[in-house]
């Protein structure tokens, strides 16, 4: 059984309702709340929670419970009431059951997943007790060593919940790595993929074969030392340390699908006109004809795009980071992660995007440079670089193994170019020379790479190009 349940419903669970899936444990159970009331958990006797239960989400983006869960949700919009249950405890999942099936009995909802939220009898819970903290503190955080905290997901896709967007700064500000936990058949999100970082971070997969494997890597993996770490092959010596690599992960299949991912930084001045997220809804106009659908600061993405929105929080949170996804409509897969930040420059935007194409789909290459003038203009472009992957439509991260995606185009903004010694930005080593985007006096540069961009050769352009943009004082610094 699953040890997440989420009730979506039409209508906001009330009070009354809250309280009578609470009371799923029978009255005897003792209710406790963390992060200021924004979660409320059943607990045993000793305080220790059995189950932790989410503030209820409104959700006003389509398409996001049919891409994070498969589900099918009521009209929008909807609420989504996320519950977990305490990991090993057959009772605490029954439980997180029940309170589903409760909710949304009463609130005129479903449940998912269906087989999780059956039955709406009390739990019997007499004499359970679960880890002792600081485990048990974290709600989502199932194993805790002096190295790593371990959490298991066991969903169609591993999200940037907010469970889990608590669990990685808890685990960054504790200087731990953090490893996610799934069966075989998970996706991993592009938000939670670009957060993972190095090691001791990673993506386990459980597998019939091998175990253990890593999901980006495949890497067979093995609990040892207080961590999932690597397998050392036994021919492995010590100039040569191989890693085996799961059978799973090398099972690939070319179904035609492809994406196109565009990474971009713009720095903006600061003062009190600026709105935030110009740059992006530029690129997604210029690529796919429309704006995005949703953003939020975790996933499900559950407010309708608004950049005026995204500037407030940003604003509200300065001069700490702000982190945010951006998805598009289920018509045309898009999914970005921004992250905002002050620096002495002023307010940088990090932006990393990727739109899906099924087969017979065609990504709208001729847009680039378009979409690249736009952003050297209007939106103080520093940097671009596009690439075309073969991957997944629906952009999903599966346990196998993806190709590096292959430059198709890279863009320096005119503040780089203007700062760069001499012409090195203007004379490169690739046959076709940069075009110039905006004006004449400070222009950027489009660097397209040549060739067909399904050929790996690409990278050996982006290669050689970037070394040259360095210069000789920045190889040797490199």
């Amino acid at each position: 059984m699953t040890k997440d349940v989420i009730a979506l419903t039409p209508r906001m669970p009330d009070p009354l309702s809250v309280l009578a899936g609470l009371l799923s444990g029978g009255p005897d159970k003792l209710v406790g709340t963390e992060r200021d009331g924004a979660v409320v958990q059943l607990c045993d006797e000793r305080g220790r929670p059995l189950v932790s239960v989410e503030a209820p989400l409104l959700v006003q983006v389509a398409g996001e419970a049919e891409r994070l869960l498969g589900a099918v949700p009521p009209p929008l919009p909807f609420w989504w009431t996320e519950a977990r249950a305490t990991t090993g405890v057959a009772e605490a999942e029954q439980l997180a059951g029940t309170f589903a099936a409760r909710l949304a009995s009463l609130a005129g909802g479903t449940a998912w997943p269906r087989a999780a939220a059956r039955s709406l009898a009390v739990v019997r819970t007499d004499g359970v007790s679960v880890a002792p903290a600081p485990a048990a503190a974290q709600p989502a955080v199932d194993v805790l060593t002096d190295k790593v905290a371990v959490v298991i997901q066991d969903r169609p896709v591993v999200a940037m919940t907010a469970w889990l967007s608590d669990a990685f700064r808890a685990t960054a500000q504790a200087e731990l790595g953090l490893q996610i936990v799934s069966p075989a058949g998970t996706t991993l999100s592009p938000a939670v993929r670009d957060s993972l970082g190095g090691w001791p971070s990673r993506w386990v997969v459980q597998d019939e074969r091998d175990g253990y494997y890593d999901g980006l890597s495949g890497a067979v993996l093995r609990w040892q030392e207080g961590m999932f770490a690597t397998v050392v092959a036994a021919d492995a010596t010590p100039d040569d340390p191989r890693t085996p690599v799961a059978a799973a992960f090398k099972e690939v299949a070319d179904t035609g699908e492809r994406q196109l991912a565009v990474s971009f930084r713009a720095v903006r001045p600061a003062d009190d006109r600026l709105v935030l997220g110009g740059a992006l809804e530029s690129v997604w106009r210029e690529l796919t004809g429309g704006p995005p659908a949703g953003w939020g600061t975790a996933e499900p993405a559950n407010l309708p795009w608004s950049p005026t929105r995204l500037t407030e929080v940003a604003f509200g949170r300065s001069p700490e980071p702000t982190w945010a996804v951006v998805v598009g409509t289920p018509e045309r897969p898009g999914l970005a992660t921004v992250r905002i930040s002050r620096t002495k420059a002023g307010v940088e935007e990090d932006v990393r995007l990727a739109f899906g194409y099924g087969d017979g789909e065609e990504p709208p290459l001729d847009a680039l440079r378009r979409t690249a003038e736009t952003l050297a203009t209007r939106h103080h472009l520093q940097s671009m670089l596009v690439q075309l992957r073969k991957a997944r439509r629906d952009l999903g991260v599966p346990p196998r193994f993806e190709g590096p995606g292959v430059p198709v185009a890279f863009v320096l903004g005119a503040e780089e170019v203007r700062t760069m010694p001499g012409d090195r930005a203007r004379h490169t080593p690739l046959p076709e020379p940069p075009v110039p985007l905006g004006p004449k006096a400070r222009p950027a540069l489009y660097y397209p790479m040549p060739g067909d961009p399904s050929d790996l050769a690409g990278w050996a352009d982006f290669e050689r190009l970037m070394r040259h943009l360095k210069g000789p004082e920045g190889a040797e610094g490199a």
